[in-house]
Formats: C-alpha cells, sequence, structure tokens
C-alpha cells in the first residue's frame, strides 16, 4: 500500500482512535493548557516511509471536534489538504516511528513525570526495580530492574530529534523530556496506552520513595 491509496475509512478510523484515547488521558488531566499529542501509524511502514495521524497544534484536548487531527508522511509533512498545524513536536514521533516500526506514540504532561525527571537528571535515567507493574512493558523477570532515559529539553524540537536514536532501548519503550513530559509508544495503541500508564505509575512511585528515604 502507497501513502496515496490508503483508504479514506482507515483514516478517519485512526482518528477515531485517537479521539477515544485523547478523552480518556484528557479526563486523567493529562494535557495541562493544550500540552501533549498523541499518533497512531496508518497503513504500512518501511524506515524511510510510513504516515500516521496526529493530533493538531494548540488545540484544547478535553474537547472534541471534527478538526483534531492530520495525516503526517515520515517528515511530519501533512499528506491531505488541511489548515491544521501539526504538534511542534511531531518530528520527535517520526523518529520513534522510523527507529521502532511501533503502532502508537503517546506524549503527556504530569506532574510526576516532571518531578521524576527534575529528581533523576543529573543520573540521565530514572532507575525502576521491583515494581510489580514493570510486568506491563513485558518484562517478566523477578525483582526486574529498568531505567527510563532522561533527554534534555532544548526549544529546538529537531535537537532533541537527534538524541532519540541514541536513547532508546528495545525494553523501555519510553522517552522522559526533562521538566517536560513522557513519551511512550507500543506495537499498537492499546500497548501503547499500557506503556504509558505503567510509566506514569511507576513515575509516581519513584518520586513518593525517594521523598520517603530522604
Amino acid at each position: 500500500m502507497t501513502r496515496s491509496d490508503i483508504p479514506a475509512e482507515q483514516i478517519q478510523s485512526a482518528y477515531a482512535e485517537l479521539a477515544n484515547i485523547k478523552g480518556i488521558l484528557a479526563d486523567r488531566g493529562w494535557f495541562p493548557a493544550t500540552s501533549g499529542n498523541l499518533s497512531i501509524r496508518v497503513g504500512d511502514y518501511t524506515p524511510d516511509q510510513f504516515q500516521f495521524a496526529i493530533t493538531a497544534s494548540g488545540k484544547d484536548k478535553s474537547v472534541q471536534t471534527p478538526e483534531d487531527y492530520l495525516l503526517v508522511d515520515e517528515n511530519g509533512v501533512p499528506l491531505l489538504p488541511t489548515k491544521l498545524k501539526p504538534s511542534a513536536e511531531t518530528l520527535i514521533h517520526c523518529e520513534i516511528y522510523r527507529l521502532t516500526g511501533c503502532g502508537a506514540v503517546y506524549h503527556v504532561h504530569t506532574v510526576f513525570n516532571n518531578l521524576a525527571s527534575a529528581i533523576y537528571e543529573t543520573a540521565g535515567a530514572i532507575p525502576l526495580k521491583g515494581i510489580e507493574i514493570i510486568k506491563a512493558f513485558n518484562i517478566w523477570e523477578e525483582n526486574a530492574e529498568i531505567h527510563v532515559p532522561i533527554l534534555p529539553n532544548y526549544a529546538e524540537i529537531p535537537k532533541i530529534a537527534e538524541l532519540v536514536e541514541g536513547a532508546i532501548n528495545p525494553q523501555v519503550p519510553g522517552i522522559l523530556l526533562h521538566n517536560h513530559g513522557i513519551y511512550a509508544w507500543g506495537a499498537t495503541p492499546f500497548d501503547a496506552k499500557r506503556h504509558l500508564e505503567a510509566f506514569e505509575f511507576c513515575f509516581e512511585y519513584a518520586v513518593r520513595m525517594k521523598s520517603l528515604i530522604q
């Protein structure tokens, strides 16, 4: 399937799935002040050619409208006529899709993921060990340990995108931007949601545990 012959109903299905997850996460308060962005890959994938549906820039994600999403290519360029602008952070989604071939990428800003990134900034990653919900990442070892990478939050998005490849760990489907938010992904939209929820649980756990042992 080429980008030109993706059925309209497949694109609309991706938009509908984005609307559903957007509503769920907005109800949790994970998109303050129009922040965050969500995307779902549409159609076939190769590392140098793919397309995905993504939330439009500057929209109130607690509200559903007919103009909340657009389809872009592997460079983040809109593929269909639209007045909408893709999120400023679309290039980060592009890199994650290119490097992983995943099916969806979800990015949210929460108090706990920001606090965790600040606490562990100098370490460059958040260490998580022995937490049961790590199994959500299909890691089943007893007392499993993972490290969630933290990248600097540069004002220039291309500078962040350049660092994504070096931060990707196939076992850890997430990257945290310092004082910004988490990017979580998965093979399917369902997997991406599960991973996002697991990361957020772990970040809250890490922050609360740190406060208890100080």
